[in-house]
């Protein structure tokens, strides 16, 4: 086996290297992932920029949470407490939890007082290092939440899981609660709002509507694959119309903004009618947004923020990818090496003109 590996390292803001690390010893309790594919993620970028989200970033830091690959050496004692053996394909969820905290001790892993996350506030400073994605191996905590997805799921779809698919259920069905029936409004057709299609699609609810602008033209036809009922095109068409006319006045019982653009809370907020929800899972980068109050009061509405995926959403993740009903490996419309992590960064934040990505993968084979 190798001794050394290969990782993107942030070591300031905006300033990604190419670094070499030792390969941690392992033991029982713990183990190491050989990486297929890591996604860039849509919050990727404000890591990049070094926003402090959950306070200041821990540079140097190796990015990447959205994590498939195979168990490349792992403790009997790991082995038998995440259900794998060595050469299993898994996934591996952003949270570990430091395990001691309030919000870890109350089972609230991915609310963990110490930021205990993949690819975003460890410092790989110090040995194990290998605590971000975007290298060749992953070094796998024994509080890791580790999945074993076998090799009937390929990496292309097994990179969506743990974060796009599973944030898709969790966000929609877990905290918004959406049921059989509901009618649901999704804005921002990129990967988060495909997987916010599909999820609607399980659960039964319908109409599902899916809004986006002119440069979205594609990507609203592709939402119609993941379950979307309509589209529209709120640089042509009226949303606020057309779900008033389609639901008879009575508007969304749930609505969800994966935009990242305050204009999208705001939209979002208005297309929900009485005692709906507004599900508020975008990264806004600290942007304001102007929302009308008086509709949410007058209305009982409830406005939920929604943060990650968990255990419970990632079960069932796996199950919907192994069905194969959504077609999640076209959702890639961009699979470069690891030396250009900058590239993928900045192309998955808006900084490529011309450019309207999908979903955007570093390969460490390339």
């Amino acid at each position: 086996m190798k001794t050394t590996c290969r990782a993107m390292v942030l070591t300031a803001p905006e300033k990604l290297e190419m670094k070499t690390f030792s390969i941690p010893d392992i033991g029982d309790e713990d183990g190491l992932l050989e990486l297929e594919l890591v996604g860039v993620c849509g919050s990727d970028p404000g890591i990049f920029k070094g926003i402090p989200t959950h306070g200041p970033r821990p540079f140097p830091l190796i990015m990447g949470h959205e994590i498939v690959g195979r168990v490349a050496k792992m403790g009997l004692s790991a082995q038998k407490r995440f259900g794998v053996k060595e050469g299993d394909r898994v996934v591996v969820e952003y949270a570990i939890g430091c395990g001691t905290c309030s919000a870890c001790l109350s089972g609230l892993y991915t609310m963990c007082e110490n930021k205990f996350y993949y690819g975003s506030m460890i410092s790989c400073k110090a040995p194990p290092h290998l605590f971000g994605a975007y290298g060749e191996y992953l070094y796998i905590h024994p509080m890791a939440k580790v999945h074993k997805i076998g090799d009937e799921i390929s990496p292309e779809v097994g990179v969506m899981i743990s974060a796009v698919i599973a944030n898709g259920i969790r966000w929609l069905r877990q905290i918004g609660d959406l049921s059989i029936g509901q009618t649901v409004v999704i804005l921002g057709p990129g990967p988060q709002g495909m997987a916010g299609a599909a999820a609607a699609k399980e659960c039964g609810a319908g109409p599902i509507f899916m809004i986006g602008l002119e440069r979205d033209r594609d990507r609203l036809l592709m939402a119609k694959r993941f379950g979307a009922t309509t589209v529209i095109n709120a640089d042509r068409e009226d949303p606020l119309t057309i779900i008033k006319d389609a639901t008879g006045g009575k508007m969304a019982h749930v609505t969800m903004d994966v935009t990242g653009h305050p204009v999208g809370a705001e939209m979002a907020l208005s297309l929900t009618g009485r005692r709906g929800t507004v599900v508020l899972p975008g990264i806004y980068k600290r942007k304001k947004a102007s929302l009308d109050l008086d509709h949410a009061v007058l209305n009982e509405i409830r406005l939920l923020g929604a943060y990650s995926q968990d255990f419970k959403a990632v079960i069932p993740a796996i199950k919907v990818a192994r069905e194969g009903r959504y077609p999640w490996a076209d959702l890639i419309t961009h699979r470069l090496p690891l030396s250009e992590a900058e590239r993928a960064v900045r192309l998955v934040g808006g900084e490529s003109k011309g450019e309207i990505p999908g979903k955007v993968v570093l390969d460490p084979k390339l």
